[in-house]
């Protein structure tokens, strides 16, 4: 596989990474503070903003 079609793939996880720091920065969070959700969403790209979504993320 050449590098260059890897470039959509890391692209799209930059954009989904910046996404989810951004919603972590403006929302309200339950469980962790904050650098700790984003922590997570980063080390752990995609799995780790999808669980901040569903967990952490406080809906009220």
């Amino acid at each position: 596989m050449p590098p260059a079609a890897l470039v959509p793939i890391i692209v799209l996880a930059l954009a989904y990474v910046a996404w989810i720091v951004r919603d972590i920065l403006r929302s309200e969070v339950k469980h962790l503070p904050k650098a700790a959700w984003i922590a997570i969403a980063v080390l752990s790209i995609p799995l780790g903003g999808i669980i901040y979504l569903l967990v952490g993320k406080d809906q009220t």
